[in-house]
């Protein structure tokens, strides 16, 4: 019996062997141009940061080891790093929070059957897609001192008029506003998400009692936590390493109130030349970005509703 069974069995382990072991290399050689991607263009480049960053390099003379004296220079003698890091987070917590509410309210709308809604879809995510320097350019007309748009609707109003981006309480909400009137990526997002909201679960509550707003809170919310997990990490990483709105509108000022992390990285980079010292500032951001999305993830298992269970 153990001869008969030894024949009729080994053929299909031999064939399921030979599809496994064909699906295996195939598989790795789809994986074999992404490898090489992480590799060289993600985790050497952030070895030769590590390493530019104990020495004093220019850039224009051959680097000296120096070990961790410009960490110790940036938390002891530097005067804009403690701003930087303030201003860089208290710019991410309203441009992620102004963004995702923003973001959710619109593509509530244009999921709902309206007139025109593929135009309005398209209005929605123009913005994102418009060349930086067109953008700043039309939001420094908008919030020019004299003769701005929003200066004009408050002296209209009969109210006092505001220095947006030259006063230094103003400087980085007004900043975030841009920031939030861009999310039309998010938007787009959080619409295929809600696409896929299942309509029975809906339809079920209705017949239930539940009014919008409860069928909101405990289905829609419910059903979009991956999709908001997803715009919230992808949201908060781009916001904290912002810098276009500084180069673009203030040049980190009033003062050093818009003069973010990424910003005085540049700074000491291309206009300093102190290529160690702001390879060292680079980390510094790499590390305050690990944190905060650790603890998202951290965290996340508390809120994310994964309808096929728990896989983890």
């Amino acid at each position: 019996m153990e001869t008969i069974k030894t024949k009729t069995i080994n053929p299909l382990q031999k064939r399921r062997s030979r599809i496994f072991s064909a699906e295996a290399r195939v598989a790795y050689i789809c994986l074999i141009p992404a490898f090489l991607g992480l590799i060289f263009l993600t985790y050497l480049p952030l070895v030769g940061v590590l390493g530019i960053s104990l020495t004093n390099w220019t850039g224009l003379k051959s680097p000296v080891f120096i070990g961790l004296d410009n960490y110790i220079k940036i938390f002891t003698t530097d005067p804009y790093i403690k701003d930087s890091i303030i201003s860089t987070i208290y710019f991410a917590a309203l441009s992620v929070t102004g963004s995702m509410i923003y973001s959710l309210f619109i593509a509530l709308l244009l999921n709902r059957k309206i007139p025109a809604r593929g135009f309005f879809r398209a209005v929605f995510y123009v913005p994102y897609v418009l060349p930086a320097a067109a953008i700043y350019v039309g939001w420094s007309w908008l919030y020019e001192g004299n003769f701005g748009f929003f200066n004009y609707v408050l002296s209209e109003l009969g109210l006092n008029k505001i220095l947006f981006i030259a006063d230094s309480s103003f400087v980085v909400p007004s900043l975030s506003l841009i920031s939030v009137w861009l999310a039309g990526n998010l938007i787009v997002i959080f619409l295929a998400g809600l696409q896929n909201v299942p309509v029975t679960y809906h339809e079920a509550a209705e017949m239930d009692g539940a009014g919008g707003w409860h069928r909101f809170r405990h289905i829609t919310i419910p059903c979009m936590t991956p999709i908001i997990f997803y715009n919230l990490l992808m949201c908060l990483i781009a916001n904290l390493q912002v810098v276009t709105p500084a180069l673009a509108l203030t040049n980190g000022g009033p003062g050093n109130s818009s003069r973010f992390l990424t910003y005085l990285m540049y700074d000491q980079a291309f206009v300093n030349y102190r290529l160690g010292y702001a390879c060292a500032t680079t980390l510094i951001i790499f590390a305050i970005l690990a944190v905060f999305t650790t603890v998202l993830f951290k965290t996340s298992g508390r809120w994310i509703y994964n309808e096929g269970g728990d896989d983890k």
